[in-house]
């Protein structure tokens, strides 16, 4: 297993602190808003990127979320072809870079979604959550889920070969919260059934899953049967917890959840030994900002400290 961690794609004092911390192994969402580039289908832009981790030490092994708007490939609209062949050409320049996993999501409209982001935790610490009776979601439907089905095979048809030939590999990340409708677009992939649906479509070896085990939880999903089916499919391992189900949850420590994250762990280490991990959702502790809540640094100090005491603990045990 591989311990990474979600850093900017541009050095900043974060990039200091996971050095220190020892973490070698680097995620980023490298669009242009973020890394002051064109966006990664841009060879150049990319490698620059890429280099700014070498240089500081770090293996850039993935990049995370929409890397440029893909409105137009989740929802089906004219362009969407165009868009694609940009997909493409930023997979085939990961290849050349080195740059193996891209975690990716179909969540069309809108992201990973919060009602509220003050929520207190252990000790004064503020996290985030998700109240489905805190929001209007009687609102039209923009997207069916069988339009967004079709759109998601098209789009993995077009890109897995591109994908397989550059060695990429990319794991899809669930719905995060795992409800259908959400304030008028479908979602999909909001159950372990529809996960066999999209494990179904091909059995490429690019083909595989991002695991956020708390997302997986919310949907009312066994997690450790589900790494155990899911297996080697296991590319990336998101590792938080939540208290709660899909319409009212709450995230929390990684130590402070229902979850045993422990045993977690030696579950992935059984069947899915190659996959990376990182810690995710973070609550923001005290001094700290929570305007970009859920990746405030002292909350991934202290994950980074309780992973690596989780796998050491591991490897001494085996």
């Amino acid at each position: 297993m591989k311990l990474g961690l979600m850093l900017p794609a541009v050095p900043n004092l974060q990039w200091d602190i996971a050095a220190q911390l020892g973490v070698r192994y680097a995620v980023t969402k490298a669009a242009p808003e973020l890394s002051g580039l064109k966006d990664p289908s841009d060879y150049a832009s990319l490698k620059t990127v890429s280099d700014r981790f070498r240089e500081r030490g770090f293996h850039l092994y993935a990049l995370e979320g929409d890397e440029f708007d893909m409105s137009r490939i989740k929802l089906g609209f004219p362009g969407r072809d165009e868009d694609i062949e940009r997909y493409r050409q930023m997979l085939r320049n990961m290849g050349r870079l080195g740059i193996e996993l891209l975690c990716y999501n179909f969540m069309a409209g809108i992201g990973w979604f919060r009602t509220r982001s003050d929520l207190p935790e252990r000790g004064g610490a503020l996290t985030s959550g998700f109240d489905l009776s805190d929001i209007d979601n009687n609102v039209p439907l923009k997207v069916t889920e069988e339009e967004m089905w079709r759109n998601y095979s098209y789009f993995l048809e077009s890109v897995l070969p591109v994908a397989e030939e550059s060695g990429v590999r990319l794991g899809l990340h669930p719905d995060d919260p795992p409800i259908s409708p959400l304030l008028g677009y479908s979602r999909i992939l909001t159950s372990a059934d529809a996960y066999r649906r999209v494990l179904s479509l091909s059995d490429s070896p690019s083909h595989g899953i991002t695991f956020c085990q708390a997302t997986f939880r919310a949907m009312g999903e066994d997690v450790f049967r589900l790494i155990e089916e899911f297996g080697s499919k296991i590319f990336f391992l998101h590792f938080r917890d939540i208290t709660g189900t899909a319409t009212c949850f709450r995230e929390t420590f990684h130590d402070n959840g229902p979850t045993d994250m422990a045993a977690l762990l030696d579950q992935i280490s059984r069947h899915a030994p190659d996959c990376l991990i990182r810690p995710d959702h973070t609550p923001t502790m005290a001094g700290e900002s929570n305007e970009n809540f859920g990746y405030a640094m002292l909350g991934n100090i202290f994950a980074v400290g309780y992973l690596k005491g989780l796998l050491e603990r591991r490897s001494a045990s085996s």
